[in-house]
């Protein structure tokens, strides 16, 4: 979800364990010469997704942490091509955190259909994230480092 802190995450751990960090929301703004809420104003939510999944199927870096945009679990082939080269983590956190988190969810460059709220999108998206996910870090309450903390030990245990 936006707001739960994948890019902050996701590059400190990327120091951590020095690794590479690569945030896709980036790459597409980088391919598409603006930003993603002005991609999504200008050539819709559709135009949005395709170039995402386009983006998302592309990547490819080893040793690596990627930060996706929240909606990567809309496209199974792009997380096909994650769990073939990684490791997928849920950064879970409850509706609550994330609605205080955001000021403003139309400067995010989140794509949602007309009408749809911010819970609409939380409770469509959670079930995509538990379905998905390698790993689910329940960050409630957690500090950015302590989240870093749980991941780094629940990839270090033994299956």
């Amino acid at each position: 979800m936006p707001a739960c802190g994948k890019s902050t995450v996701g590059v400190i751990l990327a120091k951590t364990v020095g690794m590479k960090f690569l945030d896709t929301d980036l790459l597409i703004q980088e391919r598409e010469g603006a930003l993603l809420q002005e991609l999504i104003n200008t050539k819709g939510n559709d135009y949005f997704k395709k170039v995402e999944e386009y983006v998302l199927r592309s990547v490819n870096i080893e040793n690596a942490v990627v930060s996706t945009g929240g909606s990567a679990v809309y496209y199974p082939e792009a997380i096909h091509h994650f769990k073939k080269n990684g490791i997928i983590v849920y950064i879970k956190v409850p509706f609550e955190t994330i609605e205080s988190r955001l000021d403003n969810i139309t400067t995010r460059g989140v794509t949602m259909a007309p009408g749809q709220t911010l819970k609409d999108l939380y409770d469509q998206r959670a079930p995509l994230y538990e379905a998905n996910a390698d790993l689910v870090v329940d960050a409630d309450g957690l500090t950015v480092e302590q989240t870093i903390e749980k991941i780094i030990e629940s990839i270090e245990q033994p299956c």
